[in-house]
């Protein structure tokens, strides 16, 4: 729609707890009228093209979520490595690498499942039910990963001197938009049901 419309209000969101260098801001619409020629797609088509972009941009979360896990992993290996107690690098032992394997199960798991709705989407199948559960558990996975990767940290997980913190703040959102988790069970248990529990 034209940026110039009247009606049209933008207010920028400031104080996120995450994603801080991404702009986010609110629309306002206060009777405003889009001319025939911004509209996406038919006449009447409009719940669908939503429901599809919607769907895409669940795989997109996901993918992003992947990212914050491998991120995750990458630095959470990386300071055990360096990192010595007790005289020994604390990749030496058991617990933290209790917390790497988990949060190299979750990556990898997280992955192979936005993978799998690429592939859908690549095949020109359909793919909503697969991007719910994609997105449900990799934005899930990445707070986990976030969690182990603190965890890991110790008390520098909690400075902004390392990432980690900044990967749990990001993450965290994930399990938010583009549909709630909890919204996003609901989706795949109506597809695997037929019952719709909304």
């Amino acid at each position: 729609m034209p940026t110039d419309s009247p009606g049209l209000t933008r207010r920028e969101i400031h104080g996120k707890l995450g994603l801080r260098g991404q702009a986010t801001g609110e629309l306002g619409f206060d009777e405003v009228r889009v001319p025939d020629t911004a509209r996406l797609g038919a006449e009447g088509a409009g719940f669908r093209l939503a429901l599809a972009t919607l769907a895409k941009g669940r795989m997109s979360v996901a993918a992003g979520c992947v990212g914050i896990a491998q991120g995750c992993l990458d630095a959470a290996v990386a300071y055990a490595g360096q990192r010595t107690q007790f005289g020994k690098p604390i990749a030496g032992h058991q617990l933290v690498q209790q917390l790497l394997a988990a949060i190299a199960v979750d990556t990898a798991a997280a992955r192979l499942l936005v993978w799998q709705v690429a592939d859908l989407i690549d095949s020109d199948q359909p793919f909503a039910t697969e991007a719910s559960m994609a997105k449900l558990f990799a934005s899930e996975a990445a707070v986990r990963a976030a969690n182990n990767a603190v965890q890991v940290f110790g008390g520098y997980g909690y400075i902004d001197e390392y990432p980690v913190g900044k990967y749990l703040r990001d993450a965290r959102v994930a399990t938010l938009y583009e549909g709630t988790s909890q919204i996003q069970q609901l989706l795949i248990g109506r597809a695997l049901t037929g019952v719709n529990a909304f």
